[in-house]
């Protein structure tokens, strides 16, 4: 993709009426009577890239509503675009960082969180940008229902027990953990959807993990 082409996909993006931006921060606590105007489960992918994840959730929920968060403008560009192509009502996109998330929802007001193959940051010295670091555990139990669970999936085993040993520590309680996913018998149907990244670690012989948990409410 060329530096001009990324530049005006960059502009269409903030022209979609499902792709937001630092306006969205006055939905905040109003995301289901605002913009979706229905009081139904809110759910989010972080680091969601192409929205490969958001979008087939969507597809196969439609009385749920999804949300869609990257900082990448091209990326969301690819996401928001299919969306409104396959006229997906129950779906949405926020260009920002995720440490912003509570500008953007309020206390109890996200049902679940999904965040699929992010980036391991194996060193120990960015062991806080891990996106299952008690610095952003804490930021997800802001906007998490009491209920809310989250969910982890990655081909990375370091992320894998880390995420294990962090929610141990007293920040969370493990509900499901699968070392090797696809060696499951009986599967859940949501955590068959494969984006690109996961199709290439399964095609390198990766076993792909999954942990599902329940932050622990101060």
């Amino acid at each position: 993709m060329s530096r001009r082409s990324k530049l005006e996909r960059f502009l269409e993006l903030r022209a979609f009426p499902n792709a937001f931006e630092k306006e969205a921060r006055i939905l905040k606590g109003r995301w289901r009577s605002e913009y979706f105007q229905k009081d139904l489960p809110l759910i989010l992918e972080l680091a969601c890239g192409k929205g490969e994840y958001t979008l087939n959730l969507a597809r196969r929920f439609s009385n749920k509503y999804f949300i869609g968060l990257d900082i990448k403008g091209a990326r969301l560009w690819k996401a928001a675009k299919t969306a409104l192509e396959e006229g997906l009502k129950n779906v949405a996109f926020i260009r920002d960082y995720i440490e912003k998330l509570p500008e953007y929802f309020a206390r109890n007001e996200v049902d679940e969180i999904w965040i699929t193959f992010p980036e391991p940051h194996p060193k120990k010295s960015k062991a806080d940008k891990r996106l299952t670091s008690p610095r952003f555990l804490t930021l997800y139990r802001q906007i998490l229902k009491p209920e809310g669970v989250v969910h982890l999936k990655t081909d990375d085993l370091g992320l894998f027990e880390y995420t294990q040993e962090t929610l141990k520590e007293g920040y969370g309680e493990i509900l499901t953990a699968i070392p090797d996913l696809y060696h499951v018998r009986q599967l859940d149907d949501l955590l068959t959807i494969k984006t690109t990244y996961e199709l290439r670690h399964l095609e390198a012989g990766k076993k792909i993990k999954y942990i599902k948990f329940r932050l622990i409410q101060n």
